[in-house]
């Protein structure tokens, strides 16, 4: 079987989405989801339909901003994370976003084909929370195979 990485994370605003504390953040934003997807090694990613994309989903809070997107293995990812364009909106997340104080990002492997809804990310970010990096639910700092790898 072919596995793909899934990623979730998630970031609380301290500002109202549309506010002007959050037009830089805002204003970059299509430029980094477009850089991704060009990225080698993106699969997909979860995108609004113009409406709030957490409005009907897990998150109820509209202040999370919910990012969830299905990478080739954690090579691809991390080539995108250390961008620097990536790294230049990273650089200033304090500005747009409270701390949280517990894990707000997980990784787990997917099946080939397989998208994952934002209920099933944010079950894989409360395994982390609760138990800790393991074969379902990981880190950065403690990757995974992918399972019968």
């Amino acid at each position: 079987m072919n596995w793909k990485l899934a990623q979730l994370n998630i970031a609380k605003m301290k500002f109202e989405p549309e506010s002007p504390e959050m037009r830089d953040f805002n204003d970059a934003i299509d430029t980094v989801n477009a850089w991704a997807d060009a990225c080698p090694g993106f699969v997909w990613r979860l995108q609004s339909d113009g409406e709030n994309p957490a409005a009907d989903l897990v998150f109820h809070d509209p202040s999370w901003l919910v990012n969830l997107s299905v990478w080739e293995n954690v090579e691809a990812l991390m080539a995108f994370i250390r961008s620097d364009l990536h790294l230049s909106i990273m650089k200033r997340r304090r500005e747009w976003f409270q701390p949280v104080g517990e894990a707000t990002m997980v990784l787990w492997w997917v099946p080939e084909g397989h998208i994952p809804s934002v209920a099933e990310a944010q079950e894989r970010l409360e395994t982390l929370r609760k138990n800790g990096a393991s074969a379902e639910a990981f880190g950065f700092s403690e990757p995974f195979p992918p399972t019968g790898a």
